[in-house]
């Protein structure tokens, strides 16, 4: 049987678990701040979205008024593979936290509402959710005309009056 001992001055360790401590608080923060702030900014992935009262309730959170009944449900097919065309509207999946990659071959259920109360006044304005499994995994603000796309959330009213247009 073969023993070793070791001899540590109870400075150095407490000087150690200090360390470890900040370490793990810096971690903890950093991943905070990160989790925190995709959130804020798009309200993503939100789960248990299993009739048209929770699509309502997830847009009422957003800001929108929409019609009680969504005015197309489509399932669509999600690609293996993204071609170029998908470049810009992937891009704006990202920028609220959506991820589609994750669905790549799956059969999603798209959900589009006619907004009321877009700040610019604009009638017939659409909101798209894409949803899977009872998770929203996309969507997006449209006109239906195409003339304009943006992400879910709720536009400033200034920022309303110039939207993206549609690449």
């Amino acid at each position: 049987m073969f023993i070793m001992t070791a001899r540590v001055p109870k400075k150095r360790l407490l000087a150690g678990a200090v360390t470890v401590l900040c370490c793990c608080m810096v971690v903890v923060a950093a991943l905070a701040l990160t989790l925190g702030q995709r959130a804020v900014t798009t309200a993503a992935e939100v789960s248990g979205i299993r009739n048209n009262e929770d699509r309502i309730a997830y847009l009422t959170g957003l800001g929108w008024q929409v019609s009680p009944q969504p005015i197309s449900t489509e399932e669509l097919l999600i690609p293996d593979v993204f071609d170029d065309s998908y470049t810009a509207y992937l891009a704006l999946q990202d920028q609220q936290g959506f991820d589609l990659t994750r669905y790549c071959g799956k059969r999603v259920k798209r959900y589009i509402y006619e907004i009321t109360n877009y700040p610019t006044g604009a009638r017939g304005v659409q909101a798209a959710l894409l949803v899977y499994r009872n998770r929203v995994v996309g969507g997006q603000v449209q006109a239906p005309d195409g003339s304009f796309v943006h992400g879910l959330a709720m536009p400033q009213a200034d920022a309303a009056a110039s939207p993206a247009a549609t690449p």
